[in-house]
C-alpha cells in the first residue's frame, strides 16, 4: 500500500471534481457578462465612447495591480476557519459578487454623459474587486483539494468544463438581447439585457454554494507569516520564476484571444455578416471540441506532456486563422467558412483550455520546491492579475479596430459603415487571434520549461519536501 504523503493527501472523488467545476461555472457566469455583453451595452445602450471604455479597463487594471496582491496576502495570512482556508471565502463573497455584476447593468440612461461614465467606472471596478475576493481563494483551492499532479490535471479539466457552461448564458444573452425597431433596425434592448444579467447573477450564487458544499480541503497548510516586505519578496520571486512567468504570459495571451473573439463577434456578426442572431455561434463552435477532447486531454497530457500537447494544439489553431486571412485576400469570407474555422481551431485550443490550470499549479509547485514559496494565494493573485491583463488587452483589441473604422454606437445599420471599413472589421477578426495564438505557442514551447520529464522529477521533489514539512509539525 502506498504510504507516501501525496497519496494520503489525494484520492479525490467525482463529488470533488464536480464541486470544483461549479466554482468556475459560477465565476464565468458573471465574468462572461463583462466579456460577451458589457462592451456593446456601454457603446450602444449607454452611448459611452469606445475610448472611455478602453480608459476604464486600463484604470481598473492599474488598481488590480495594487488590490490583487494585497488580497492574496490577506488570504495567505488569514487564520484557518472551520470550513477551510479557501472554501470559507467562497461562501462569504458569493452574493456580493453577484450583486456587483447586476450593478454594472443598472439603468443610468437618464444620467448626464459625465455621470454615466463615472457610474460605469465605479461599478466595473467594484465588480473587479469583489470578483478578485472570490476568485483568488477559489483558484487556490486546487492546491489543497489534492497534492497529486494527475488528480490536479483532472481538476483542471473539470474546471474548464465548468467555465465552458458558465460562459454560455452570456453568449446566449448577447444573441437574443436585440429588439426590432419600426425601420427594421435591430438594437440592443436594455430590459432584455438587465433581466438576463439578473438571472445569470442569481445562478452564479447557486453554483458558488454548490462549489462550497461539494469541495473538500485535504492538504493541511499553515497561514503564511505576516512579515514586513513579504508581499514584495513573493512578487520578486514570482517575477524570477521562469515557469510561473511563462504560464502567466501564455494565459494572458490565450484569454485575450478568447475574450477578443467573444466581444468582437457581437460587432462582426451585427455589421459584417448582418446576422446578429448568430453572435454566439463562433464561441459555441470553438468550445464544441471540448466536449470530445475532455475525455482524453488528461491522458494525453500525462503520456506526452502537458506543455507538449498544449503548444502543438495552439499552433494548429493559429494556422486556421492564418488560412482565413489568406482566403480573405481573395474575397472568400462566407459566414459558414468563418464558423468552420472556429470549430477547427477549437480542436487545437481545447487542450490548453482544459489543461491551463494544471500548468499553473505545476509552476506553483516548482516555486515551492525551488524557492520554498508557500504563498499559494499571493501566487494565484499574481496569476489572476495577469489573466485580467488579458481581458484588458482584449478590450483594447476590440475597441482600437472600432476606432479605426469610425464606429459609433448610435449607428447600428450595416449600411452606415463603408465597404472598406467592413473589410477591415473582418480582417481584424482573424488577424488578431492568429497573432495571439502564435505568441502563446512561442511562450509555451520556448519559455515554459516544465516538460513531461521535468514534471515527473518535480513530483518526486515535492514528495520529499512535504514529508519533511509533515515531520516538523
Amino acid at each position: 500500500m502506498d504510504n507516501s504523503y501525496i497519496s494520503r493527501t489525494s484520492g479525490i472523488k467525482a463529488r470533488d471534481k464536480i464541486g470544483y467545476a461549479m466554482g468556475d461555472l459560477a465565476s464565468c457566469l458573471v465574468f462572461g457578462l463583462t466579456q460577451s455583453v458589457l462592451n456593446k451595452y456601454y457603446t450602444d445602450v449607454l452611448e459611452i465612447s469606445v475610448l472611455s471604455v478602453m480608459v476604464m479597463t486600463i484604470i481598473a487594471r492599474i488598481w488590480d495591480a495594487v488590490n490583487d496582491p494585497i488580497w492574496g496576502r490577506i488570504i495567505d495570512g488569514a487564520k484557518k476557519y472551520p470550513d477551510g482556508r479557501y472554501r470559507h471565502w467562497i461562501k462569504v463573497f458569493a452574493v456580493p459578487t453577484a450583486l456587483a455584476a447586476v450593478l454594472m447593468f443598472a439603468d443610468v440612461r437618464g444620467f448626464s454623459s459625465g455621470a454615466r461614465v463615472a457610474w460605469i467606472y465605479f461599478s466595473y471596478i467594484l465588480f473587479g474587486m469583489l470578483y478578485t475576493c472570490i476568485n483568488i481563494p477559489y483558484g487556490s483551492l486546487a492546491q489543497v483539494i489534492t497534492s497529486d499532479d494527475k488528480e490536479r490535471s483532472s481538476l483542471s479539466v473539470f474546471r474548464s468544463i465548468g467555465s465552458t457552461f458558465g460562459a454560455l448564458p452570456a453568449m446566449v444573452l448577447a444573441s437574443v438581447c436585440y429588439a426590432k425597431l419600426a425601420d427594421d433596425r435591430k438594437v440592443m434592448d436594455f430590459n432584455r439585457v438587465f433581466i438576463g444579467a439578473c438571472v445569470i447573477a442569481a445562478l452564479s450564487v447557486l453554483f458558488y454554494f454548490l462549489c462550497y458544499k461539494w469541495s473538500k480541503e485535504r492538504v493541511d497548510t499553515e497561514p503564511a507569516p505576516r512579515e514586513k516586505g513579504q508581499t514584495a519578496k513573493v512578487i520578486k520571486t514570482l517575477l524570477h520564476s521562469r515557469p510561473f512567468m511563462a504560464v502567466s504570459i501564455a494565459s494572458m495571451l490565450f484569454l485575450a484571444a478568447q475574450m477578443f473573439g467573444q466581444g468582437y463577434n457581437t460587432y462582426l456578426f451585427h455589421h459584417y455578416f448582418n446576422k446578429p442572431g448568430l453572435t454566439m455561434l463562433p464561441t459555441v463552435f470553438q468550445y464544441l471540441p471540448v466536449a470530445v477532447v475532455m475525455f482524453f486531454a488528461t491522458k494525453l497530457g500525462n503520456k506526452y506532456g502537458r506543455r507538449e500537447v498544449c503548444s502543438l494544439g495552439i499552433l494548429l489553431a493559429a494556422i486556421f486563422y492564418i488560412a482565413l486571412f489568406v482566403l480573405a485576400l481573395f474575397g472568400i469570407t462566407p459566414v459558414w467558412l468563418y464558423l468552420a474555422a472556429c470549430l477547427a481551431s477549437g480542436v487545437g485550443t481545447a487542450f490548453l483550455f482544459l489543461l491551463v490550470w494544471v500548468l499553473a499549479t505545476d509552476a506553483i509547485d516548482y516555486n515551492k520546491v525551488t524557492y520554498g514559496l508557500n504563498d499559494e494565494a499571493t501566487s494565484y493573485a499574481f496569476y489572476s492579475f495577469m489573466r485580467k491583463l488579458g481581458t484588458t488587452v482584449a478590450t483594447i483589441l476590440i475597441n482600437v479596430p472600432l476606432l479605426r473604422i469610425g464606429y459609433s454606437g448610435s449607428e447600428l445599420r450595416t449600411e452606415g459603415l463603408s465597404a472598406e471599413a467592413l473589410k477591415s472589421m473582418y480582417n481584424f477578426s482573424v488577424m488578431i487571434p492568429a497573432v495571439l495564438f502564435l505568441l502563446v505557442y512561442l511562450t509555451l514551447r520556448f519559455m515554459y520549461p516544465l516538460s513531461k520529464k521535468r514534471v515527473e522529477q518535480l513530483q518526486v521533489q515535492k514528495e520529499a519536501m512535504m514529508r519533511a514539512q509533515s515531520k516538523e509539525r
